[in-house]
């Protein structure tokens, strides 16, 4: 038995009809404007927030914008409501797409809450743990919003720009060790507590115009193949973000997606042997999520943790422009966040007992293991708890389902606990069902 699987069977007892996994769910471009998928998309109250952003405690908000983003607000405060949409063309062309494609937007409305602007500190900032004994650097409500600007690099603390890249390949191999993880942390939820699931909405997500992508050399035993590759290196590469490509040669480009490798909540107690207690590392993800280096938790996807300690005590860090499926060298393309920002739901005893993301075209459920083939296994089981008790099918139904219709995919190999997620298609179920299979 893993000490994974060791740890879920001592586990508070969540069982009920709809199985231990999911919960039940008792809570049921610029020019043209769709006008059919408008008034979907926006209710009255999310439409005078965009014009104008009454939510924003200003006197923070103005000490982190330049002066080209102060010009940038007044300019949406006077806009209309269609030169409004134009500024958030991207997103709204996704939402009209969705809606074509059957797959529809999967956001519920949702009060709108405050904004709170956290910067990377030494104050803010920790170094390779998740705390809880520490008092939170900040207490929200359900509902609010967090803007992280100018994050830092989970590895890569030195890179800045205008810093000559020599430079930083010297630092990189007078240090090459794989370096502690910055994380920013931690955040209450008022009246989040265990059994409770948060929902994590990533409203936006920039990177900087740089990053890196390494391994260390093979003594160190960390990455994928340390026994193959003797030598550490280091690669960076310039991010062109008007096209959204990293120049890894002269004659490669890579599409970017940028993510957030790392967001959790404090882990269960006894899970992960703890540094000290109340205090884990933050290099294994697990129930609490944490450092998944999920690539699909992109701008728009959401992510749902469940609350294992009062107040959940979210973490985040661990920046990325992009990852290819697995992170087989130890990285994916490390960078900083211009801004991350993201909206916290809370949802009162629903009893996940391990993460799950969404999509506007899927839903992905995790398997975490330290054996590859255990998580395989989990992820497989997870998918088809998911599958039998939102579809409403049988277990034997579910099984056939995932064989077919769902993708298991490595998630990463290099974070002590190995992942696999199960990505299941929205557009095979009818929009009548589809509507009801809500994660929470």
């Amino acid at each position: 038995m893993s000490e994974l699987e060791h740890a879920h069977q001592h586990a508070p007892d969540h069982h009920h009809a709809c199985a231990n996994l999911f919960g039940c769910g008792d809570e049921k471009g610029t020019g043209i404007i769709r006008e059919d998928i408008k008034d979907a998309a926006f209710d009255s109250r999310a439409s005078d927030r965009l014009l104008h952003m009454d939510h924003v405690d200003q006197g923070i908000f103005d000490g982190y914008l330049s002066a080209r983003g102060r010009w940038r607000r007044k300019f949406l405060q006077a806009s209309s409501f269609l030169g409004v949409l134009a500024a958030v063309e991207p997103w709204f062309t996704s939402l009209a797409q969705a809606q074509e494609s059957g797959a529809g937007p999967m956001r519920r409305s949702q009060p709108d809450g405050r904004v709170h602007v956290v910067p990377s500190t030494e104050e803010t900032v920790r170094l390779g743990v998740f705390d809880a004994t520490l008092p939170p650097i900040l207490s929200i409500e359900s509902g609010d919003t967090i803007s992280f600007p100018a994050t830092w690099s989970h590895f890569l603390n030195e890179m800045q720009p205008g810093v000559p890249i020599g430079t930083l390949a010297q630092l990189r191999v007078s240090n090459p060790g794989r370096g502690p993880h910055s994380i920013i942390g931690p955040i209450a939820v008022a009246g989040a507590e265990p059994g409770d699931v948060l929902e994590v909405r990533y409203q936006s997500i920039r990177p900087y115009e740089w990053g890196a992508v390494f391994n260390n050399p093979g003594s160190l035993g960390t990455g994928l193949l340390p026994q193959d590759y003797a030598q550490g290196q280091i690669k960076y590469v310039d991010l062109d973000l008007g096209a959204m490509t990293g120049k890894f040669m002269p004659n490669i480009s890579i599409p970017l997606k940028p993510f957030q490798g790392t967001l959790g909540v404090a882990p269960p107690d006894g899970y992960f042997p703890p540094l000290s207690p109340g205090v884990t590392s933050s290099v294994p993800p697990g129930p609490h999520a944490g450092n998944l280096d999920l690539s699909e938790l992109s701008e728009g996807s959401t992510l749902y943790i469940p609350v294992w300690k009062p107040g959940a005590l979210i973490y985040t860090g661990d920046s990325h422009a992009v990852q290819g499926d697995g992170e087989i060298s130890l990285t994916a393309l490390e960078t900083r966040l211009k801004e991350l920002r993201i909206q916290i739901i809370l949802h009162k005893q629903k009893n996940l007992a391990w993460p799950v993301a969404e999509t506007d075209t899927h839903w992905i459920v995790m398997g975490l293991d330290k054996d590859l083939n255990a998580a395989m296994t989990l992820a497989a089981r997870n998918a088809i708890k998911f599958l039998a008790t939102r579809a409403k099918i049988s277990e034997l139904d579910a099984y056939a389902l995932c064989s077919i219709a769902a993708s298991f995919r490595v998630t990463q190999v290099v974070d002590i606990v190995r992942g696999v997620h199960a990505l299941i298609p929205k557009a095979i179920f009818a929009s009548d069902l589809r509507r009801k299979m809500t994660v929470v």
